[in-house]
């Protein structure tokens, strides 16, 4: 089905910045709350358990902005791609290493890792300040939920 069902509120150049905003998004935000899992299985040492805790926080926040942006996007008339493939080819997000992590770097990868992503948001933020106000200010929430997550893991470091 080439033609979107859904009738979009926007023009079609705006459609296409706002919908490549949302699909970058969303590649985004499925890999942080897969990485985050990753994490959450593989860190040890002191203090395993508050950052096993907090790293499904970060899940949970990653999965529920996944569909807020998943549905923005159908709503705009744009239908969105979460699939494995897509997230490989697409997502910016640093790497996460394989296997068990310390405490310590698992809070500093994660600490990394926002910070990338945070600076992509940010970008689309700006990107969308003229093609839709609407899909700027879910990625504003989104983006001050992930700065506030950011803010609590670089305060695990000092």
């Amino acid at each position: 089905m080439g033609k979107s069902p859904i009738q979009s509120p926007l023009s079609d150049a705006d459609k296409e910045i706002t919908g490549n905003a949302l699909q970058a998004s969303l590649v985004d935000l499925v890999d942080l709350s897969l990485i985050a899992k990753q994490a959450h299985w593989n860190v040890v040492g002191a203090n395993f358990r508050s950052v096993h805790l907090q790293l499904d926080e970060l899940v949970d926040i990653a999965r529920q902005y996944t569909d807020e942006v998943a549905e923005r996007a159908n709503a705009i008339g744009v239908s969105p791609n979460g699939q494995a493939k897509a997230v490989v080819e697409s997502s910016g997000l640093p790497h996460y290493p394989d296997n068990w992590q310390s405490v310590e770097s698992t809070v500093a990868a994660i600490v990394e890792i926002l910070a990338a992503l945070i600076e992509r948001l940010r970008g689309r933020i700006d990107e969308t300040d003229k093609s839709d106000l609407v899909t700027q200010d879910l990625l504003i929430a989104i983006t001050q939920e992930l700065e506030k997550a950011h803010w609590m893991w670089q305060a695990q470091q000092a």
